[in-house]
């Protein structure tokens, strides 16, 4: 007994919680990218499909990533966001696939609402990418610790021959063993990151020295203050009737459509100065940021049932 256990110690020795969490996430990418016919990883250019990207480089060096990226674009995203995802895949010598919820709308796939942001609308675009590609697989860079709904999910999250989730019936995972048992048309969703915090993504940002839109840094931006967060204005977000434009310094700590990403007043302008301001945090990302989780307390499921990231 005692000699199946002390190799294991010295195997282990020395290693941090990074370590840990990156051979967590490698030891998923390379399951995956054995067991699956048609993997795909979701790259938006946020930080963490940035993280993904380092992992998968890392599972499968020297090679190059062995599945295209995916991009589900709103064409409401950050534009500085949108030119550093291309700058990215470039530099990786990825196939980047983008879809275009413009061209959903344009299909007659989906209709788009006045005063209703296109966040929502994405998921009909994602199915109809999944199905015309026939991904097995879809890589998502979710953690348990953003939502509530996210918290429930499994690393090999099934979905229906629809791409919908049954939170009930998910299948149980033992340790490291996970089932991607699934017939043609289903898919498995998968969170190498799930573990993960967002204090991790920072410290591990920190550590692989990984580049990231300039927007998640502090900068000067005109905001107005709209239900309790700051709201960056633009065209596609103009200031209501009674709105006091402001100019002030701030960051964002998740990217995505420019209609419900809300940022917060930041004076951290480098990963360290993030790094300490994540530790003292008090309200996750997403509650801090994300205008269209607080549509209701259970919007983030509601989409996740429909086949949403």
């Amino acid at each position: 007994m005692e000699a199946s256990v002390l190799p294991v110690r010295e195997e282990t020795r020395g290693l941090g919680h990074l370590d840990w969490l990156e051979a967590e996430a490698i030891h998923i990418m390379r399951e995956v990218a054995a067991e699956f016919e048609r993997p795909v990883l979701l790259f938006s250019g946020g930080k963490d499909s940035v993280c993904m990207l380092r992992v998968a480089e890392k599972a499968f060096h020297p090679l190059p990533i062995p599945f295209p990226l995916l991009h589900i674009d709103t064409g409401h995203n950050f534009p500085e966001v949108i030119a550093f995802r291309d700058r990215r895949a470039r530099e990786l010598g990825a196939r980047l696939i983008v879809r275009s919820v413009e061209d959903s709308i344009r299909a007659g796939r989906v209709r788009e609402r006045p005063g209703e942001g296109r966040n929502r609308l994405q998921t009909v675009t994602l199915l109809d990418a999944i199905a015309e590609f026939r991904f097995d697989a879809v890589f998502g860079g979710a953690r348990r610790d953003e939502e509530k709904a996210r918290a429930k999910e499994r690393i090999y999250s099934f979905r229906d021959v629809h791409g919908q989730w049954d939170p009930r019936s998910q299948r149980p995972e033992l340790w490291n063993l996970y089932n991607g048992l699934h017939h043609p048309g289903e898919h498995i969703r998968v969170f190498p990151l799930s573990n993960w915090t967002e204090l991790d993504v920072w410290q591990y940002i920190a550590r692989e020295r990984l580049d990231l839109p300039a927007i998640y840094y502090a900068h000067e931006r005109e905001v107005v203050e709209r239900d309790g967060v700051l709201v960056p204005v633009s065209e596609l977000v103009p200031p209501r009737p009674g709105e006091r434009v402001e100019r002030r310094r701030v960051r964002f700590r998740t990217v995505g459509d420019m209609t419900c990403t809300a940022c917060v007043e930041s004076d951290a302008d480098t990963v360290e100065k993030i790094i300490e301001e994540t530790a003292l945090a008090r309200v996750t990302e997403r509650g801090a940021t994300r205008v269209d989780d607080r549509a209701s307390e259970a919007s983030m499921e509601e989409r996740k049932r429909e086949g949403y990231f």
